[in-house]
């Protein structure tokens, strides 16, 4: 009895100091939201995975980053090899590349984690591109998260410079050829061409200074403008509450899914550890940029079939399929067949996917909040011009290697290259039309089930000795997904506020966006229960 009362008495002081501990702490930490923070609901899809998946590639990146700068000599200074690779012996070569081929041949482990730090960039680049597809089809760059689109198109920009700067410093034969191609693109601008180029290389080309100025950039700034704007990017995502696709339970004001501890955490553990674990075997088991074939740079030399990391073959084509125009205006040369396919193209390209999310929504007039997520067949317009600008893009990117295509189908480069300018103008266009008619015939082959049922195989026969096959209704989810699918009205030319030629404008696109439709029934869905073991707020 007495045992008893010692332990009670022992529990409630401890009791008495957990609490005053606790307020202590939020009175200066936010303790007490920490719960409902863990307690946030996940929506779960397997598309949803794509941004996690570019977040774990980035945190691969740091991790054998911080590990490479331990070993890399960012040095254009001139050495002779004599280390453990036998062809390279007695070739004079800059300490930067002598590092990089000592890493792969002298440090234990070193051209895994070179190997490794090389296909999580492509990964990481990969999985921002699919991911900003993924948003852009879905409808989750509207309000209110128009702000996250801009900071994923900007964290894709700078993910394109890193990838850039970090394939520049082995100074091999190959990062030599694009660091020679990007100085004709700076060559190309007009009036301050010159001094851009003189600034970036320290003098006249190549210079002593480009790998020593792209090696800070590469571990310091630019990874510091990543993590900043990753780490908004994941505040916002908090904040605005995860996008989610439709179905019973799920409205425009709530959330439904997991929460975020434990089995939130723990699904996204398991999958960081995934992820790393593949990109490791690739590193182990598929070669991927050896500079020790390639040899240490020379200006006068040109690797045979010399071709850039994926994510800038797009530029690479589109310099190869623009024709020679030139044009001399007061003395001065302006080289039109390297500055709009190298400057102004990829500048128009990134203008219009900062710029599409608030076009649309000035074409449609749609102005309200969306937290459930479009089926692409939902948006045919929308879908169409996507697809239409991933065919644009796969055709800059095939043509970028269009003599390795040559050489390997035997076929003739120059008819491969007109081939490749007439399929840029044709091809987009075409891919719209086709793609905004599927998914026309698919919204009319759901009304049918919608309306009339599915079929069953099962016959039966009428009483006037006709055969019929049996239908029988959607079930609930699916009705509910179809039934709460709905297109505005085309929007009619405001009077007053914008000028006539604008108002025609914008009701001219709101009826291309809105005119073909295809509705189904009116009624809206009845709401039910969230699925079990799902949260809601």
């Amino acid at each position: 009895m007495l045992f008893q009362r010692r332990r009670a008495r022992a529990g409630a002081r401890a009791r008495v100091v957990a609490e005053r501990t606790v307020d202590r702490a939020d009175e200066r930490l936010p303790v007490s939201s920490a719960g409902t923070l863990l307690r946030k609901a996940f929506p779960e899809h397997w598309s949803f995975l794509l941004g996690e998946i570019a977040l774990y590639s980035f945190v691969v990146l740091l991790l054998t980053g911080v590990w490479l700068t331990l070993f890399f000599e960012p040095s254009m200074t001139e050495v002779v090899y004599d280390g453990s690779y036998e062809p390279l012996l007695g070739l004079s070569m800059s300490e930067a590349y002598r590092s990089t081929v000592d890493i792969g041949f002298e440090v234990r482990g070193g051209l895994l984690i070179r190997q490794l730090h090389h296909w999580a960039a492509l990964v990481f680049l990969s999985a921002i591109g699919v991911h900003l597809l993924r948003v852009f089809f879905t409808g989750a760059f509207r309000r209110p998260r128009e702000a996250n689109w801009l900071i994923g198109v900007t964290l894709f920009a700078l993910a394109l410079v890193e990838g850039f700067a970090g394939y520049s410093l082995p100074d091999d034969l190959l990062s030599g050829t694009g660091l020679r191609i990007a100085q004709g693109i700076m060559l190309s601008i007009p009036v301050v061409g010159t001094y851009v180029s003189m600034f970036v290389f320290g003098g006249e080309y190549p210079g002593e200074d480009i790998v020593p100025r792209l090696y800070p950039v590469h571990i310091l700034l630019v990874p510091g403008l990543l993590l900043a704007l990753v780490t908004l990017h994941l505040i916002l995502v908090f904040h605005l509450k995860h996008t989610q696709w439709a179905g019973p339970g799920r409205t425009e004001r709530n959330a439904v899914g997991k929460p975020m501890f434990p089995q939130f955490v723990t699904n996204s553990t398991g999958l960081f550890f995934m992820v790393f674990g593949v990109l490791t075997l690739l590193a182990a088991v598929a070669q991927i940029n050896p500079i020790w074939a390639y040899g240490p740079y020379r200006p006068d030399v040109v690797s045979f079939g010399s071709q850039p990391d994926w994510y800038v073959g797009f530029l690479e084509g589109s310099l190869r399929l623009m024709p020679p125009f030139e044009t001399t205006v007061w003395g001065h040369t302006v080289m039109w067949n390297v500055l709009v396919p190298a400057v102004l193209l990829p500048g128009a390209l990134f203008a219009v996917l900062y710029a599409y999310p608030f076009f649309e929504r000035w074409v449609t007039g749609d102005d309200e909040e969306h937290h459930l997520c479009d089926r692409p067949r939902d948006k045919p317009v929308r879908t169409g011009l996507g697809v239409g600008a991933v065919c644009f893009y796969g055709v800059l990117l095939l043509a970028g290697g269009n003599d390795i295509l040559a050489h390997v189908f035997d076929v003739s480069i120059n008819l491969l290259t007109w081939v490749f300018r007439v399929a840029l103008v044709v091809l987009p266009p075409i891919a719209l039309m086709v793609t905004k008619r599927v998914c026309l015939a698919l919204r009319e082959r759901e009304r049918e089930r919608l309306e009339e049922g599915v079929e069953t195989g099962r016959l039966r026969q009428t009483l006037a000795g006709s055969y019929v096959e049996t239908r029988e209704p959607l079930g609930p989810e699916e009705r509910h997904v179809l039934r709460s699918r709905w297109e505005p009205e085309p929007a009619p030319i405001a009077p007053g506020g914008e000028g006539p030629r604008v108002g025609r404008l914008r009701a001219a696109l709101s009826e291309w966006y809105y005119g073909d439709r295809v509705d189904a029934e009116d009624a809206g869905p009845e709401e039910s229960a969230s699925p079990p073991g799902e949260l809601e707020r």
